[in-house]
């Protein structure tokens, strides 16, 4: 029997929403087929492609052709919308962060229980392709045991000019962009989170956070540094990760980056002793290079569902969501926290997170 292509509507057109259009693309089983936008030259553009310009929320969700809604608009009508469209009758993607509070998440999923819907949060940076490295490097323990990792994402372009400079709207880099780093630093440890200090960033003077740094310690001993910045004209590195036999460091998109490691096959040479500002040091110099191996990061094959064919995957009840909702839960809970230890000015201890 040949497989159902599902219908799919998205409400929010602006810069998320219709890239959408050619991420859903590839996915043989999920078709754009309209949209709904508040704003004109949106719904106008729209109709340019090709797609059903829908006047209002609830033509979009009366239209029984309709199978699944993907929202795409600013995060504090995320509940709202997705709640509205799950009692409709349809499958629900939503952008993320999916709501403000943990709270609000719960309150969609119960809905989605009761209608025996399926509701996924688009956490695409699942996908990219440093993150994948990254995962691999400690997966398969090419730097030993990992101890210490970093993670950023640093611009100095500021905060886009709107609605993401605004709190009522759910904006601020904490929910836009931290979202995505603690999202996948939860998927590199197993491990329950043991502490956590922050501080926010507001060199721009917005009423939102314009960047903040947060460390993290795991109750297995991982200690991690997530930052988002958008004042840096200089920038730090991607990733940065210590390992008991090693480090690997990816510079920045474009995948730059390398491993060094101990040669298993060569016993410790010293290293030898270099200038150092008025001094000698040794114990600040390179490691020697017989000592160590330097290789590529390289590019680990991924054999990974991409997020659309996943997710029709999970309506027929032929796979398990590979974003659940569980995971999302708890990385708006990591953010609420990191909120508080920030507002708070402590690190907050003993968590069981």
């Amino acid at each position: 029997m040949e497989q159902k292509t599902y219908s799919l509507v998205i409400v929010g057109f602006g810069g998320m929403g219709s890239y959408h259009v050619q991420l859903i693309e590839p996915c043989e089983h999920l078709s754009v087929t309209g949209v709904y936008d508040l704003v004109d030259y949106r719904m106008e553009l729209a109709a340019a492609k090709g797609f059903k310009a829908y006047d209002s929320l609830e033509a979009v969700l009366s239209d029984e052709t309709v199978n699944v809604v993907l929202i795409a608009t600013p995060n504090d009508v995320h509940k709202s919308i997705a709640i509205q469209a799950l009692k409709s009758g349809k499958h629900v993607i939503c952008e993320k962060p999916v709501t403000i509070t943990s709270a609000d998440l719960l309150d969609i999923l119960a809905v989605a229980e009761e209608e025996n819907r399926i509701f996924m949060v688009h956490q695409n940076r699942r996908w990219d392709e440093d993150f994948l490295i990254i995962q691999d490097i400690i997966q398969k323990k090419k730097i030993g045991e990992t101890f210490h990792l970093e993670s950023r994402v640093q611009g100095a372009n500021g905060i886009p000019g709107d609605w993401r400079q605004l709190q009522a709207y759910g904006g601020g880099m904490l929910l836009d962009w931290g979202v995505h780093l603690l999202d996948q630093l939860l998927l590199l440890t197993g491990s329950k989170i043991d502490s956590v200090s922050a501080e926010l960033s507001t060199i721009l003077g917005t009423e939102v956070d314009d960047g903040f740094t947060s460390n993290i310690r795991f109750k297995d001993g991982l200690t991690a540094v997530i930052e988002v910045g958008t004042t840096n004209f200089i920038k730090l590195p991607r990733w940065y990760v210590k390992g008991t036999e090693g480090t690997a460091i990816i510079r920045d998109w474009d995948l730059s980056g390398e491993i060094v490691v101990n040669n298993p096959d060569v016993v410790k040479v010293e290293p030898k002793p270099i200038q150092a500002g008025q001094g000698l040091t040794k114990t600040m110099a390179p490691p020697s290079e017989e000592s160590t191996l330097r290789l590529p990061i390289g590019k680990p094959e991924s054999t990974k569902q991409s997020f659309y064919d996943n997710f029709v995957s999970v309506i027929e009840g032929k796979s398990e969501p590979l974003v659940k909702n569980d995971e999302v839960h708890r990385v708006l809970r990591l953010i609420e926290t990191i909120f508080e230890a920030a507002e708070k000015q402590v690190i907050l201890k003993g968590l069981e997170l």
